[in-house]
């Protein structure tokens, strides 16, 4: 009888995720789970002030108009990098709180730089639509630099005007919180001086 009832919850438990994969709604439901994970703060990103290495610049994006976009025009402004993909439940749970951060900081010569991994762009430019991102996102149209390469995603790294990484996460995390952004206005402060 208790082998019935344990073989019962299975298929009930079975059933239900294997719902939730077939309509879709995996994504969402995972992602809103994170997302309550991220409001824990317990997953903070690693800073350090005086940068952990050097940044390379040589990379080539596309924005969303189709224009091409040299890397190295961020050279000498404090930048938030941010690798993701619409198919990444971790990248969707910290999407709103990158946006209140956006909202927050991007007029205090912080440059957002969003970078979608999605073969098909359309797709990341038709999610930030229909979530009214406001921030701007990218493709990449070059190879990633060694320093910037990572396993997984979504990772983040804060970039200093003096051209080092002062802030790297890979995974999820809670980036607005006053002292992620202190760190970044502090950072655009300082690059106002070379």
């Amino acid at each position: 009888m208790k082998i019935k009832k344990e073989i019962k919850e299975w298929v009930l438990i079975v059933a239900l995720f294997g719902g939730l994969y077939v309509s879709g709604y995996y994504k969402d439901v995972a992602s809103f789970l994170q997302r309550i994970i991220i409001e824990t703060r317990l997953l903070q990103p690693s800073t350090n002030a005086s940068g952990f290495e050097q940044a390379d610049y040589n990379m080539h994006l596309l924005d969303e108009t189709g224009q091409s976009v040299d890397f190295n025009t961020f050279r000498q402004k404090t930048v938030f990098l941010n690798f993701w993909a619409t198919w990444c439940p971790p990248c969707m749970a910290e999407m709103p709180d990158i946006q209140a951060l956006y909202n927050e900081v991007h007029s205090k010569d912080v440059h957002f730089v969003m970078i979608s991994l999605d073969e098909d762009f359309a797709k990341a430019i038709a999610l930030k639509e229909k979530k009214g991102y406001t921030f701007p996102i990218y493709q990449l149209q070059s190879h990633r630099p060694q320093v910037l390469q990572s396993q997984s995603i979504p990772t983040t790294y804060v970039l200093s005007p003096q051209g080092r990484i002062i802030a790297r996460r890979e995974g999820m995390a809670k980036y607005n919180t006053a002292s992620f952004r202190n760190l970044l206005i502090k950072a655009a402060q300082t690059g106002k001086n070379l």
